[in-house]
């Protein structure tokens, strides 16, 4: 983490001079850069009303005057964990071939490039090591640890949390973009607690912009603020409605706005700027092209799946990462105009992939515990009533694609997701969910109302128990809780920023939620003996 000295200098013509011969020298070189001639300088970019915009570093050397060095501009990240290699990602601010040592081996780039992904194999399983970066400026060592192997069913514990878009009270809590306050801590205590992995899902910026280099430079804010714990644990992502690049018209002949996802969608769409900023597993579906829907399958007519649909395992857990804002319209009232998906609507490809991977789980001897989880919830309880998998009960939401609605209305799609889960399903422990800026558990049950009131549609059966546990409360604007026929379901209903830790041991699993800013306990429950 970058320590802050007492100087700042204005930005003229879109330059600062800072002066560290005069002022970074003697008893403020903390660094010992005057005798080693380089040092990595963090700087922190703010308006003029005291908004931070971006926090930066640069690697100098020399004894002055300086040059600019190859820095590492943001990372290095470790992601896809295996039980026998990982791969680490980092971006510099030169084209350089850069690599990771390991165990005294060398990985390196291809060839010269600004965006590093190399990766590592031959590891031994649930095993620490230390890597380094090579071919950069400085040297850069970190930690991390090999993910156990299949089905060795050795305890550990897993962090889960969503919704970090800027936050009210100013300084660090809006950075343009994310709420780098409480994320700082929210990783912290992950690592604090000895969880081997965070899975966060969507809302992690304020996006719904129209400027792609402006959705860049607010992932690189939440980047900044998770990348000093990020360098030791494998953070895997989301998609949330927050996440949105749109495209803005104006309707023919009248006076709205209408939304919908970026395009061309291979390069500007929401998913591929996503794909763009994050290394996540590849094993989720294409798109929905070749649905029933899909207006020409002689072209591509969808975003793409990949990075922001998929599924990973680690030891005898699965997590299946689903993306409930795929294709998103967030002018939903006008979206027979416009066309697009809304809002908590899981779309036919996805939901058959998703069919298609519980039945192969179901299957794996390795897996006793499958958690699913989108943004979005399938039963809402504060704050998100109007949407989400409910829209006040009211079936008649769909999507529309080339101008058609689609014949399943959000509630017929909820419960066929459902189904999936709790019926077709024994190891689905629990969905994880955000959205809500609240924490809350709720256990599903057959007696659970889950229906509106004279709903004339095809009832959905709850053959077993699972749980929906929301955590949207990492640094979003809160929302209180809502009277919802299920609210009687709904247990331990909380504001207060939350982290979840669940605890696997073999067949067991249990959770506890632990508020980060304070550290209290805010929740503890048995999820399966």
């Amino acid at each position: 983490l970058t320590v802050y000295f007492k100087y700042s200098s204005l930005i003229r013509k879109g330059k600062a001079h800072i002066d560290v011969l005069n002022n970074l020298d003697r008893e403020y070189d903390m660094v010992g850069w005057q005798e080693s001639a380089i040092a990595t300088l963090g700087y922190r970019l703010t308006g003029t009303a005291g908004n931070i915009i971006y926090d930066g570093r640069v690697t100098i050397e020399g004894p002055g005057p300086f040059e600019v060095g190859t820095t590492v501009l943001e990372g290095p990240f470790v992601n896809l964990m295996e039980p026998e290699g990982m791969t680490v990602c980092f971006k510099t601010n030169k084209e350089c071939i850069a690599g990771i040592r390991v165990d005294g081996h060398d990985y390196r780039d291809g060839k010269a490039c600004k965006n590093h992904v190399i990766t590592i194999q031959g590891l031994t399983p649930d095993t620490g090591y230390e890597y380094t970066l090579t071919g950069v400026s400085q040297k850069q060592s970190y930690t991390f640890r090999t993910a156990p192997g299949a089905g060795s069913r050795t305890a550990f514990a897993f962090a889960y949390a969503s919704d970090s878009r800027s936050g009210q009270g100013g300084g660090e809590r809006d950075v343009y973009g994310s709420n780098a306050y409480i994320m700082k801590k929210i990783l912290a205590l992950t690592t604090q607690q000895g969880a081997r992995f965070l899975q966060f899902t969507g809302d992690m910026i304020n996006g719904y912009l129209t400027d792609t280099d402006a959705t860049h430079l607010q992932y690189a804010n939440w980047k900044r603020a998770v990348e000093p714990f990020w360098h030791h644990l494998p953070v895997y992502l989301g998609m949330g409605n927050h996440e949105a690049v749109e495209y803005r018209f104006r309707e023919e002949g009248g006076q709205r706005t209408i939304k919908i996802d970026r395009f061309p969608f291979e390069t500007t769409s929401a998913e591929a700027l996503y794909a763009e900023n994050f290394t996540l597993p590849q094993n989720g579906p294409e798109s929905e092209d070749g649905a029933a829907y899909d207006p020409d399958p002689r072209q591509t007519d969808f975003p793409t799946y990949k990075e922001n649909v998929y599924y990973y395992i680690y030891d005898n857990v699965a997590m299946i990462v689903l993306n409930s804002d795929y294709l998103y319209a967030s002018t939903a009232a006008f979206i027979q105009v416009s066309s697009g998906n809304l809002h908590g609507y899981i779309m036919d490809r996805q939901l058959a992939w998703l069919e298609n991977t519980l039945e192969m789980l179901e299957q794996d001897e390795h897996i006793d515990h499958v958690f699913v989880t989108q943004h979005t919830p399938a039963f809402p309880n504060g704050g998100h009533a109007k949407d989400d998998m409910w829209y006040f009960g009211n079936n008649d939401w769909r999507p529309s694609i080339a101008g058609r609605p689609l014949p399943r209305g959000i509630i017929e799609r909820r419960n066929e997701y459902l189904d999936l889960l709790i019926n077709r399903s024994s190891k689905v422990v629990a969905m994880l969910t955000g959205d809500e800026h609240n924490y809350n558990r709720m256990k599903i049950t057959s007696g659970m109302p889950i229906h509106p009131e004279n709903y004339i549609g095809e009832r959905l059966e709850v053959g077993r128990d699972i749980y929906q546990i929301n955590n949207g409360a990492a640094g979003a604007p809160y929302y209180a809780q809502e009277v919802l026929p299920w609210s009687d379901h709904t247990k331990s209903f909380t504001t207060q920023n939350a982290l979840v830790i669940i605890y696997v041991e073999g067949s067991r699993v249990s959770m506890e939620v632990l508020n980060p800013d304070t550290l209290e306990r805010i929740d503890t429950a048995i999820l399966r003996e």
